[in-house]
């Protein structure tokens, strides 16, 4: 029997967003048995910039993917390094939750001695920093390392590969080579344009942080793996009314 992924962008996504979206996860990615369905979340684009950007994606994430397990999806995947809303549907679902930040930082954690993380410009720092301490890997850090180039979330890194990919590559090795850093891991799922190339040119290992998610989706519904529930109590009652409000509107 054929299994469902729901796999959840943190902004909304236009027609023209999608197919770049959805590109993370090519032909030769996807297994036969496992439907995936992208979804964007919230009701307007953040770029998580601020905390006060990151408690909206919080809550648009948390919303799209609270009814995925009625919805008939076997799975969820957060696809943003920033994991937002990924404890509050661990605790609301019985089915499995991914996050990229999570997958990529443990993988890197197990190839490598110390990782960085390459991204797009510091504003995104403090995402990391919360969920690296919070995930207990602050001592496998090397760094983080930005190219200072404003995200695009609509055209992503289309457009820009000329430019944006040189200067991440020389931030790479400069994190190789000064920072003492054995595994490269994207910053964004927004990045993963640029994954090939530099996964061809640099020295280590490089991670592209929704594939590795998606991918421990799948070794999850293998396994008939799901999140502790001593770790992740279940609400004593649900009170999915309260997300009602997302992405800055109040709904009537």
């Amino acid at each position: 029997m054929s299994k469902k992924v729901k796999m959840i962008f943190p902004v909304p996504m236009s027609e023209a967003t999608r197919p770049m979206v959805e590109s993370q996860l090519p032909a030769g990615f996807r297994r036969p048995d496992i439907e995936v369905e992208f979804v964007g979340a919230g009701r307007v684009m953040t770029l998580a910039d601020s905390y006060y950007d990151m408690a909206i994606m919080e809550m648009a994430v948390i919303e799209a993917g609270m009814r995925a397990e009625a919805e008939g999806f076997d799975a969820v995947c957060i696809n943003t390094v920033s994991d937002s809303g990924l404890a509050a549907l661990r605790a609301r679902l019985s089915i499995p939750v991914l996050g990229p930040g999570q997958s990529a930082f443990h993988v890197a954690a197990m190839l490598g001695h110390k990782f960085s993380v390459l991204t797009m410009w510091k504003r995104w720092f403090p995402l990391y920093r919360k969920t690296i301490s919070e995930y207990g890997l602050a001592s496998r850090l090397a760094s983080i390392r930005a190219i200072d180039v404003r995200p695009d979330t609509e055209a992503l890194l289309s457009g820009k590969e000329d430019v944006v990919f040189a200067k991440l590559e020389a931030e790479a090795l400069r994190a190789i080579e000064e920072d003492g850093a054995d595994v490269i891991v994207l910053g964004s799922t927004t990045m993963h344009q640029s994954h090939a190339w530099l996964a061809g040119r640099l020295p280590v290992p490089v991670l592209n942080p929704g594939v590795v998610a998606y991918k421990l989706c799948e070794l999850f519904l293998d396994l008939g793996l799901v999140q502790s529930r001593v770790a992740y109590p279940a609400p004593e009652q649900f009170k999915d009314e309260a997300f009602s409000f997302a992405g800055g509107r109040v709904a009537s």
